[in-house]
């Protein structure tokens, strides 16, 4: 990373000293003589970002489905030959973000909006020519089987449930900044009082009905799975949420052991999942439009495709 830094100091010093010599009236001949030092740095184009990174993609949970995405487009895109993609958690992979903008170093990551990093940071989505990652998503409400009937009031709100990218990434980024989950999503409540009462809206409040909700633990699903289970408290259930692996998360509604779950993305990230699972719950649409998921940079890295990455040597 060191030398990284020290590439992109010598482009700045080339590009001083070229400024200089145009000023003083040197001719286009000079110009180019100066550019063409050997001590002049290199460009943008020349810096070979991969060899900085090892080569390597930092992800988040195995077995997620933008993890498996980007294990795809290793093996479809040719520049990729001889890239990994690291696994770890979603926070791991925030933290690794954030201290390689600090430091203004290189760094490819496993991303998907909503996400508060794109509140806090200026990044970029690789443009993907093969459509490996698809197109845009869905984040569905799925339910256990018989929900209707056995707790009317519970899957009329799970029901309604629906929001914008922007009412999520504000939670999941006050939340970053040190805001407790349950605080941060009641102060969201607050502040949406009418959004929320279009969830509520044609129910009864009831005393102490329990449900369940599961969620695989990422930021953007700790803030939806919160918020929907302040609301549903406040109408007077006994809730209880529960973080899963994306596979579990899927069969215990579809099983019936639990209540249902917000954090189904759809149709890429857990498509698979949905294929085995569909015929044994209930599908009650999105509850947020225009998911996203891909490989992400930040904006100060002079790539723009998946396809500008170099292969390893």
């Amino acid at each position: 990373m060191f030398n990284w830094n020290w590439k992109r100091f010598g482009m700045v010093a080339g590009l001083s000293l070229t400024l200089v010599a145009a000023g003083c009236g040197s001719s286009d001949e000079e110009g180019s003589e100066t550019n063409g030092d050997s001590d002049g740095g290199e460009s943008a184009s020349e810096v070979n970002y991969g060899e900085e990174m090892g080569y390597e993609i930092t992800g988040i949970e195995a077995g997620a489905g933008v993890v498996g995405a980007a294990e795809s487009a290793v093996e479809e895109y040719e520049n990729l030959n001889g890239w990994e993609v690291s696994t770890s958690s979603s926070g791991a992979m925030a933290t690794a973000l954030g201290e390689a903008i600090e430091n203004e170093e290189p760094i490819v990551v496993t991303g998907w909006t909503p996400h508060w990093k794109f509140a806090k940071y200026d990044l970029k989505y690789l443009e993907d020519p093969k459509e490996v990652f698809g197109g845009e998503e869905q984040i569905k409400t799925m339910v256990r089987e018989g929900l209707e009937e056995e707790k009317p009031n519970a899957y009329k709100i799970l029901d309604q449930f629906s929001w914008e990218a922007a009412d999520m990434e504000s939670i999941m980024l006050e939340i970053s900044n040190g805001t407790d989950v349950a605080e941060a999503a009641q102060n969201w409540i607050e502040e949406n009082q009418d959004k929320v009462g279009s969830w509520t809206e044609g129910t009864e409040k009831v005393d102490g009905t329990e449900v369940e909700l599961v969620y695989v633990n990422w930021d953007s699903e700790i803030a939806s799975t919160n918020v929907i289970a302040e609301v549903m408290k406040e109408q007077g259930f006994d809730v209880t949420i529960t973080p899963l692996d994306n596979g579990p998360m899927w069969e215990s509604v579809a099983a019936g052991e639990v209540t249902g779950m917000v954090a189904a993305w759809l149709p890429g990230t857990h498509g698979d999942l949905y294929e085995q699972h569909k015929d044994n719950l209930v599908d009650l649409g999105a509850n947020l439009e225009g998911a996203k998921i891909g490989l992400v940079v930040p904006e100060y890295m002079e790539v723009d495709s998946i396809e500008d990455l170099e292969a390893a040597e």
